[in-house]
C-alpha cells in the first residue's frame, strides 16, 4: 500500500518538530516522492547528517511502503536550501 504525502509530513513533523515540510508526489503513485525539509536543528550539520535525521524520523518506511524520496535540507535563511 502506498504512503500518503501526510503521512510523511506528519512522520518528519513528529521528529523535527519545527521543520518545515513539503511533500511532492512525483509520479501520482504514492511511491515516488520530493520532500523539502527545513528546520534551525540542521545549522552546523553537514547535508548528509540532515538526510541521516529525515531518514531516521522515516522510521525505517524507505525502501518499503516509501520506495524512493528525492530529498532537498536546509536552515532558514540560508540561500540555496
Amino acid at each position: 500500500m502506498p504512503m500518503d504525502a501526510h503521512d510523511i509530513e506528519a512522520m518528519i513533523k513528529a521528529a523535527i518538530p519545527d521543520a518545515e515540510v513539503t511533500i511532492r508526489d512525483l509520479a501520482g503513485d504514492g511511491d515516488h516522492y520530493a520532500a523539502t525539509v527545513i528546520s534551525e536543528s540542521f545549522r552546523g550539520k553537514s547535508r548528509v547528517q540532515q538526510h541521516q535525521i529525515v531518514y531516521q524520523s522515516l522510521r525505517g518506511q524507505m525502501g518499503g511502503v516509501l520506495h524512493a524520496l528525492a530529498l532537498q535540507t536546509g536552515v532558514p535563511g540560508v540561500p540555496g536550501t
